[in-house]
């Protein structure tokens, strides 16, 4: 089968995979949480996608506004429901890594931060709009599109209480962006447009991503299970052992400070542990 392009990325950079990506996205979003506690206007003085700042020196920024504030202010509301929604996006992110791989889910996630980037310095660039002010919307947003697009049957409970397949949640999420672009669109105006182009690149990940790739198979929750199921199992096997003792079934790999030797009076190749090479029965084989 003819590889694509990512799959030549994976099999070249593999290294750079960073496994369980999703936890370290959890502390950002966190630390980005108390910023926002505490004080909002820390994140948008010193560390927010500001292009005028940026073009002035403070190119940090270009890694920082990823401590985006979701919450700002003290809102017992507020806290529980970012709670809920780093939990889904956590085992969201956590189930796409488990079904792609650690490389392609990392390229994947990288990527959407970086086309987020771009799409703020088009919106800057025909508008002047210095500050992007999405923050990780559209990241998540392609996470969840990602997710609804290989488990579409997947059940999720709306307001705890509604089952909805995930695919429907997915439909709308589609509906409502196409709607956000034809209206900046159909707003004739030069922000409108380059707002809708933003957009669109700061989804490219998701785009690019499936229309390029052979991992569009959609995978029900029992295939999953038995795919979550064989790898743990494959984890699981035992290694093959050099030495392991006739009396007591021992190994170097169980107990690497023992030693192992073969007894000379036994009859057929019969090794024993430290523990066991003097103490044992000799086998003597029956004439």
């Amino acid at each position: 089968m003819k590889e694509n392009f990512i799959d030549r990325l994976e099999r070249k950079y593999r290294r750079f995979g960073i496994p369980d990506l999703m936890r370290y996205v959890v502390a950002i979003e966190l630390i980005g949480a108390i910023i926002g506690v505490l004080s909002p206007a820390i994140y948008y003085n010193f560390l927010s996608l500001n292009f005028n700042a940026i073009l002035h020196g403070q190119v940090w920024r270009l890694v920082t506004f990823i401590f985006y504030p979701e919450i700002q202010g003290f809102s017992v509301v507020d806290i529980l429901i970012f709670g809920i929604m780093v939990y889904l996006y956590y085992s969201i992110g956590m189930t796409l890594e488990r079904m792609w791989g650690t490389f392609r889910f990392t390229l994947y996630y990288i990527s959407g931060v970086v086309f987020s980037i771009i799409g703020a310095l088009v919106l800057y660039i025909f508008t002047g709009l210095p500050v992007w002010p999405a923050g990780f919307e559209y990241i998540n947003m392609s996470l969840f599109l990602a997710f609804a697009t290989l488990f579409p049957n997947e059940v999720f409970l709306l307001y705890g209480i509604i089952p909805v397949k995930v695919k429907w949640l997915g439909i709308i999420d589609i509906v409502l962006l196409l709607v956000s672009v034809v209206m900046q669109i159909m707003s004739f105006t030069v922000l409108g447009f380059a707002g809708a182009l933003a957009i669109i690149i700061s989804m490219l990940n998701f785009i690019i991503f499936f229309a390029t790739s052979k991992n569009t198979k959609r995978f029900s929750r029992s295939e999953r299970k038995r795919k979550t199921e064989f790898r743990r199992n494959v984890n699981n096997i035992t290694p093959m052992y050099r030495h392991r003792c006739a009396i007591c079934g021992r190994t170097e790999r169980d107990n690497p400070e023992l030693e192992f030797r073969y007894c000379s009076k036994c009859e057929g190749n019969y090794e024993y542990c430290s523990d066991h090479i003097y103490t044992h029965e000799h086998v003597k084989n029956s004439q």
